[in-house]
């Protein structure tokens, strides 16, 4: 997000001697009027190699957010501000998309390690996610095959598997559970056996957090509830699993949870790149009037799409992608 921001600073105030405001702590901040002044100097300059964002983040409930859509347009008027660049996810770009409708010049940037926002080929962020995660698997197949042992590891992707697919598959996992296909423990836990069977030395799984097992198996997560901002809370899915993997087959089973680690960091190359053409063309977006919409990567080019419809659906993995990654199961 940093580089976002270097971006559309360097961009926005550097081709047209725009000045530049950031609201702290991202809708919350609009809401109360948090916000402070960006200056295209050194301290911005530097900004490309950090990771997170210096005007921090914050959840928002949608329900909260639909009712100040109002208050957010006066912060807008009170503070003279053209046009607003919000950075985020699903949510921040469906408020984003509310508010265009409302009138207000909006240019949307996708952020999210999920990769799960539709009509851009990725969002910065993923690549940095799936970096991480591929470097902790690698590390588990050393310690896993010396113990001989199952080693679950679970990943983010609340709905998308994009994180725990595309590691699995750069990590060389043998199998890699992900929202989009639910999964039978049994058949688990045969692929487990029969791989033992034939001499091999270990086994890794990768887990997406929101992955479940099929309605009618044996096999039930607990259910966490919805929390504050309508989100499902999880509860483990990789411990569980593990848990009935040795009641059922008896073999031992360690789980790593990777967590906030996926997130932090310094970002890749190829995240500081795409975050930085992102900035640029969102800056340039703003100037030539073209509101409503969001910047998006379609092969190697920056586009822009509407928000009405990168906000429609999330971005699934789909079936094919799957069945690739399927050809190294077991």
């Amino acid at each position: 997000m940093n580089a976002v921001i270097r971006a559309v600073v360097r961009t926005a105030n550097g081709r047209y001697g725009d000045a530049i405001v950031g609201f702290q702590d991202g809708w919350r901040g609009l809401l109360e009027d948090r916000k402070i002044r960006i200056h295209n100097d050194d301290r911005t300059d530097r900004l490309l190699t950090k990771g997170g964002t210096i005007l921090g983040t914050a959840r928002t409930n949608p329900d909260v957010l639909l009712e100040g859509l109002g208050r957010i347009k006066r912060t807008l008027d009170d503070n003279g501000i053209d046009a607003l660049i919000p950075i985020g996810g699903e949510g921040t770009l469906t408020a984003a998309h509310w508010l265009a409708d409302e009138g207000v010049p909006v240019v949307g940037v996708p952020k999210t390690i999920d990769n799960d926002i539709d009509h851009t080929d990725t969002t910065f962020g993923h690549d940095t996610a799936v970096t991480v995660a591929t470097d902790a698997i690698d590390r588990l197949h050393t310690t896993a095959e010396s113990h001989q042992r199952v080693m679950l590891v679970e990943v983010m992707g609340r709905h998308a598997g994009w994180i725990a697919m595309n590691s699995g598959i750069a990590s060389g996992a043998h199998l890699t559970l992900v929202p989009e296909v639910p999964f039978d423990v049994d058949e688990v836990c045969t692929m487990i056996k029969r791989r033992f069977q034939r001499g091999d030395s270990h086994f890794i799984c990768v887990v997406a957090e929101g992955a479940k097992p099929v309605e009618d198996g044996a096999f039930h997560l607990r259910e966490g509830g919805i929390d504050e901002y309508g989100h499902e809370r999880f509860t483990g899915v990789a411990h569980q699993l593990g848990v009935e993997i040795e009641r059922k087959i008896g073999k031992e089973v360690r789980t790593t949870v990777l967590g906030h680690v996926q997130r932090g960091g310094t970002p890749t190359p190829f995240d500081r790149i795409l975050a930085t053409r992102f900035g640029v063309h969102a800056a340039e977006a703003v100037h030539s009037g073209r509101f409503g919409q969001m910047v998006a990567l379609h092969g190697t080019e920056i586009g822009l799409v509407s928000l009405a419809e990168a906000t429609k659906q999330l971005k699934l993995v789909p079936t094919g992608r799957h069945m690739e990654a399927a050809a190294f199961f077991g």
